[in-house]
C-alpha cells in the first residue's frame, strides 16, 4: 500500500512535506509517493537519512498556486502535482490514497473528473472532525458544494455517518442538520426539505436540527449543511482557537501570579490546546468520491502531513470506501 502526497501543496511546501513524509515514513512504516517537480524534491530529501525504499517520486513540472481558478488542473495544468498524483491514485493499485495541503478547490475539481463519484452520490463534501464537550463532531460540507440541492446533503449524511462509525469509532451515529433553531418548523423551504428526507431514510439516527451553539457542545456525532455555510462555521471556529490563545496569552503577561498559575498548568493547558489543534487531525476528508482523497490546511506544517498520511493509511485500514458504496446502494 502507498499513499500519494502532493509535494507542492501548501504555503510551506515543499519543504514542509517533504519533512512530514519522512516523519510518517520512520513513524509508521508508510510507503509514499511524492508528486512534483523530480530535481526540486529531490534537492529537500537530500537532507535527510531515509528508508529509500519506502520513498518514490513521480515527476510532475506544473505547480497549481492557491489563487488558480479550481478548473486549472483538468485544463490547463494536468502535469501538476495534484493531477498526476490523483491519476496514480485512479491507475495504480498499489496506491491507495491521497493528500495534498494545496488549492482545494483544485483539488476537489481534479477529484471529481478524475476519480468519479461514487455511485448513488452526485456531488462531493469536504468533512471537518470537530473537538466537542463530548469528544469529536463531523461537519459537512465545509466548502466542496456551495450551492446544493436537498438530495446532495442526504448523500452527504449518509457518507458522514459511515464516517463517523469507522474513523470515529462511535458505534451509532447520531445525524443532525444544522439550522437556526430546533424546530422542525424552523429554516428556509430548502432545510426544511432536507429535514423531511432525513426523517424518512434516517429514522433512527436523524435527531433533527442542531443550532449553531450545539456543534461544540456535542450535541450531535454529525452535522450536515451546504459547503458555504460550513466554510464559515470552520473558519470562525479556527479564528476563535487562535483569538482565544492570544488574548489568554496577553492577559497573564500582565500578571506575575497569573504567569505562575499558568506554568503550573502548563501540561493541561498543552492537551487543550493539542486537542483543538487542526495539525493533530491532519487533513478533511473529501467524501463522495471513489476514492480516498485527504485535503490538508494550506498553513500545514509536517506535523499535519505527518498525520494526514496516517489517516489516509486508517481510511483504507478501515476500508471505509467500501463501506460507503454499501450504505449508499442501502438508500438508492
Amino acid at each position: 500500500m502507498k499513499i500519494v502526497v502532493d509535494a507542492m501543496g501548501g504555503d510551506h511546501a515543499p519543504q514542509a512535506v517533504v519533512d512530514g513524509t519522512i516523519q510518517a515514513v520512520k513513524e509508521f512504516g508508510i510507503s509514499v509517493v511524492l508528486t512534483g517537480p523530480k530535481e526540486r524534491i529531490l534537492q529537500e530529501l537530500s537532507q535527510y537519512d531515509y528508508p529509500k525504499e519506502l520513498v518514490s517520486i513521480v515527476d510532475a513540472p506544473d505547480v497549481v498556486a492557491m489563487d488558480d481558478p479550481a478548473t486549472v488542473t483538468i485544463r490547463k495544468k494536468r502535469n501538476s502535482s495534484v493531477s498526476v498524483g490523483i491519476n496514480l491514485l485512479k491507475a495504480d493499485p498499489d496506491c491507495r490514497g491521497f493528500i495534498s495541503a494545496g488549492n482545494t478547490g483544485a483539488v476537489v475539481a481534479a477529484a471529481t473528473v478524475f476519480l468519479g463519484m461514487m455511485q448513488g452520490v452526485e456531488r462531493p463534501a469536504i468533512g471537518a472532525v470537530l473537538p466537542t464537550l463530548k469528544g469529536f463532531a463531523l461537519v459537512l460540507d465545509v466548502g466542496a458544494n456551495t450551492d446544493p440541492k436537498p438530495q446532495h446533503l442526504v448523500q452527504s449524511a449518509l457518507l458522514a455517518h459511515v464516517y463517523a462509525r469507522d474513523m470515529l469509532g462511535i458505534e451509532n451515529p447520531s445525524v443532525g442538520l444544522l439550522n437556526v433553531g430546533e424546530e422542525e418548523t424552523k429554516g428556509t423551504d430548502f432545510v426544511k426539505e432536507i429535514h423531511r428526507i432525513l426523517s424518512e431514510r434516517l429514522p433512527q439516527n436523524f435527531v433533527g436540527n442542531v443550532e449553531g451553539s450545539g456543534i461544540y457542545r456535542g450535541d450531535c456525532d454529525c452535522i450536515v449543511c451546504d459547503g458555504f455555510v460550513g466554510n464559515v462555521v470552520l473558519k470562525v471556529s479556527e479564528s476563535l482557537a487562535e483569538s482565544a490563545i492570544a488574548l489568554l496569552k496577553r492577559e497573564l503577561k500582565k500578571s506575575p501570579v497569573a504567569m505562575l498559575g499558568a506554568w503550573l498548568m502548563k501540561s493541561r493547558l498543552k492537551q487543550i490546546r493539542r486537542y483543538a489543534d487542526y495539525s493533530e487531525y491532519g487533513g478533511a476528508p473529501l467524501l463522495g468520491v471513489d476514492g480516498i482523497v485527504m485535503i490538508s490546511h494550506g498553513r500545514s506544517d509536517a506535523k499535519a502531513i505527518k498525520n494526514a498520511i496516517r489517516a489516509a493509511r486508517r481510511e483504507v485500514e478501515h476500508n471505509v470506501i467500501e463501506h460507503m458504496r454499501k450504505e449508499i446502494g442501502r438508500f438508492a
